[in-house]
Formats: structure tokens, sequence, C-alpha cells
């Protein structure tokens, strides 16, 4: 049975709406995957970690990755599909799901993607020395506290042994988050600010600024929502969610795999907080410029082929999967 009532709603009034399937997907899966756990964990064990974490526990971080991959499924790849379904005829329409996946599009995506690195390797590094005036001192200790929390879970998370928990790592840090939230900011999001505002430039900042927003981690604010745009990108110059799916996933995996191989030994991510790296910075800027003009050049690219093959669309601004 076909539903379309909320079909006909404004952007501003569908940008609400989202949030509250949003929100409501959230705390139906929390239930769900509490009562769920219940039997898998003990009643005891699961509320310990929700009400006190102790990241030295490896029962408590099997519960904390469990609950993480639950929660990232109720917040980021339902939604997406329960919002296609109440605002188009086909979900797959919506979602830019059926838009055909050209190798030579996924190729300059790929390729910006890597060039793209050293200049975001940049902005992360000053991004990281942000600094806020002496009276907002208070907002950045809790500020960096919480990024401080954030990698001391990540590390305990990444510590694994044998090919089962790095593959699980890989699921829960590559696959859902690739999957789940392209749909949901890409597709869902970056759609809605897209007409809400008529520009779809303006669709792919705001959704890339609320996509690192998410993440709370403000030390590395900049060079994510650089990351989000790009993907937004990727998805209104291919057609396809595909592409910037398989995007993400890559640049996810690659840290896994990078952080994975840290953790038994030094690892490359280390050298960029190295002091050597910190005081050279200045010597890395004709190289980020260079990414940065390589990379403006491949979705360029990737615009052009759009341009030229979708039919009957003259102005860059309709080109919105």
């Amino acid at each position: 049975m076909s539903f379309t009532a909320f079909r006909g709603m404004g952007s501003v009034s569908q940008f609400f709406m989202a949030l509250f399937v949003v929100l409501v997907c959230v705390l139906a899966t929390l239930v769900v995957s509490i009562l769920i756990g219940i039997p898998i964990f003990g009643f005891d064990s699961l509320i310990g970690t929700l009400s006190a974490a102790d990241l030295n526990n490896p029962e408590h971080i099997l519960v904390l990755k469990y609950l993480q991959t639950t929660q990232s499924v109720g917040m980021f790849v339902l939604p997406p599909f329960v919002i296609g379904w109440l605002y188009a005829a086909d979900y797959k329409v919506y979602l830019s799901m059926k838009g055909p996946v050209k190798g030579y599009l996924l190729l300059l995506a790929l390729l910006a993607l890597v060039v793209v690195t050293p200049f975001v390797s940049v902005v992360g590094f000053l991004n990281q020395e942000m600094s806020l005036p002496d009276w907002l001192g208070g907002v950045e200790s809790w500020m960096r506290a919480m990024e401080n929390q954030a990698e001391v879970t990540i590390q305990k998370f990444i510590e694994v042994q044998g090919s089962g928990g790095l593959l699980f790592n890989l699921f829960m840090i590559a696959v859902i988050p690739s999957l789940g939230e392209e749909f949901l900011f890409r597709g869902v999001i970056q759609q809605i600010f897209t007409k809400m505002t008529r520009n779809y430039h303006w669709g792919i900042w705001i959704s890339a600024f609320l996509f690192s927003a998410l993440h709370m981690q403000f030390f590395g604010f900049v060079p994510r929502m650089l990351l989000g745009a790009l993907f937004g990108y990727f998805l209104v110059y291919s057609g396809s969610i595909w592409i910037p799916v398989t995007a993400h996933f890559l640049n996810n995996a690659l840290g896994v795999f990078a952080l994975y191989s840290g953790s038994n030994g030094d690892s490359e991510l280390e050298k960029v907080i190295d002091p050597d790296f910190t005081a050279g910075i200045a010597y890395y800027w004709p190289l980020a410029i260079v990414s940065l003009i390589v990379t403006v050049s491949l979705v360029l690219l990737m615009k052009k082929h759009r341009v030229a093959t979708v039919a009957g669309l003259d102005e860059p601004d309709e080109l919105v999967a």
C-alpha cells in the first residue's frame, strides 16, 4: 500500500520529520539491543557498562562494541530507508541507489580521495592545534577531554587478536558507517538542504557540517567536514550513492588497518604527531596546495562527465541525484 501523507511537505518540515524518524529509530534500536544483550552479556554486565564503562575490562569493551554497532544501525542505517519510504514512491530512487556506477567516475573519486590526503593532513594538524580564548578555557578543556576519551576508546576497540577481531572492526568502523552515514547525510540530509536552498553546493556543505558536528570530535572537525563535502560532490557528480559509499569505506578501512598495525608497533599515523613533523609543518604546505589543486581538478572532471552524460540538463544546479 502506498503511503503519501509526507510527500508534499516542504523542505524544512521534511528535515524535522527526518530528525524525528532518526530519534525513533535510535530509541527503538536501543531498547531492542538491550533486550537482546541481556541474555548474551548478562544484566549486570550490560547495565554496568552503560552506567560506568571500564575501558580496561575486556567484557565491557565487548559490550561497548555491541552497543556501538547496534546504535550505528539504529541511527544511520535504518532511518534513511524509512525516510525514503515516507518521502518518495521509490526509496531506491530517492536515495540514489539506482544510479549506475561508472568505472571512470569511481576511479576519479578514489583517486581524489587518495590525492586529497596531504591537504587534509595539514588541515587536520592545524585543527588539532586550535586554541580558544582564555575566557573559554573551560570549554576547551571539556573538548580536549572528550577528544582524549574518544581516542582511548578507539584504541581499545582496535586492540584485537586474530583476523576475526579485525574483520569485526572493519564491519563496525568501515562497513556500517560507510553505508549508514552516506545514506543519511548524503542521501537524505544533503538532498533536503539542496532543495531548501535551491543550490547543491549549500546542500553539500551544510550536510558536511552536520556530518562532522555529529561526531563530537572538535579537534578533527574541519578535516572530517572537508571529507564529507568531498563525498557530497561525489554523489552529485556521479548520480550514484555507491560511489561515496565506496570512498567512505576505503577511507575508514585504511584507518582501521593503520591503527591495527600501529597497535602492534610504530605506525605512519604516529609520525603525523611526531615533533619532527610539527616542527617542519611549513614544508608540507606546497604539497598540501598541490594536493588541493589536483583534487579539485579531479572533481571537476567528474562534473564535466556528469554534465555531458545527463541529457537535457543545462544548469549544474540541476545535477541533484
